[in-house]
């Protein structure tokens, strides 16, 4: 069988407005990966691949590009980078798949959000690693903490739909997350919104400055800049921890 047509494929793999969803697709999907993602898709058609064996491979890539990033050397932060960009096209692939596939299941969303959580942490758990010169130190501690709390930034998300879930209530809508009970505290997610300080522990954005970072270090022949990537990381897992929390509470979400 010479399978679907890649724009067969695309019709049902990437419906009208998928990529305009609020909240749901990241930067560098909607800028150049969905336009890959799809060719590696109509491959993936072709075998027998299943979503959520994807979605493994995808978690497997996210968790040892952590690793390598503890390594170092420029050429361990090079390689992190490009697996989290395979990491990245698995992750639209695996979606992909099992909507052409009709393939959709719960196993496959909790798999995907388990992946992103071993991802996350274990990017900045590898950073810290990699900032110490004498291993374990206080650097290896705060890659550790940073890591912590950007899963419990996500634990706070997926909580209110736990919460919702044994109160009887449907799930959130995307409008409830931007209605504030006080006029302040709205002002105030618009402005920290803005300044999008919350990308520095996601991923593709961590990747990349751990790259920035440890070409700098190269230059100039210590780790100072991977170490205050390391600070910068923890004080914004910190910082987002507590005003993710304060903004839930504040919102209309668990109303």
């Amino acid at each position: 069988m010479s399978g679907p047509s890649v724009a067969e494929l695309r019709r049902v793999a990437q419906p009208a407005g998928h990529l305009e969803r609020r909240n749901g697709e990241h930067w560098a999907g909607v800028l150049y990966m969905r336009r890959l993602s799809i060719y590696a898709t109509w491959a993936l058609s072709k075998t027998p691949v299943t979503p959520n064996q994807l979605t493994w491979v995808m978690t497997v890539a996210g968790v040892v590009a952590g690793v390598v990033l503890a390594l170092p050397g420029l050429w361990a932060a090079v390689l992190a980078a490009l697996l989290v960009q395979v990491y990245l096209l698995l992750d639209c692939s695996d979606g992909e798949l099992a909507r052409w596939t009709g393939k959709t299941s719960l196993a496959g969303v909790y798999l995907d959000r388990v992946g992103a959580y071993f991802t996350e942490a274990a990017l900045l758990a590898g950073l810290g690693w990699r900032a110490s010169q004498v291993l374990p130190d206080w650097y290896t501690v705060m890659g550790f903490a940073a890591a912590l709390g950007a899963i419990l930034i996500k634990a706070e998300s997926d909580l209110v739909e736990v919460a919702r879930a044994k109160g009887g209530l449907p799930a959130a809508s995307d409008a409830s997350g931007t209605q504030f009970r006080s006029g302040l505290l709205g002002l105030g997610r618009r402005i920290l919104s803005a300044t999008q300080f919350h990308r520095i522990v996601q991923p593709i954005e961590l990747s990349l400055l751990a790259l920035a970072t440890a070409v700098i270090d190269v230059v100039t022949g210590d780790l100072t800049a991977t170490r205050v990537l390391v600070v910068a990381c923890v004080v914004a897992a910190a910082l987002q921890t507590v005003l993710h929390l304060v903004s839930i509470m504040a919102s209309r979400r668990l109303a």
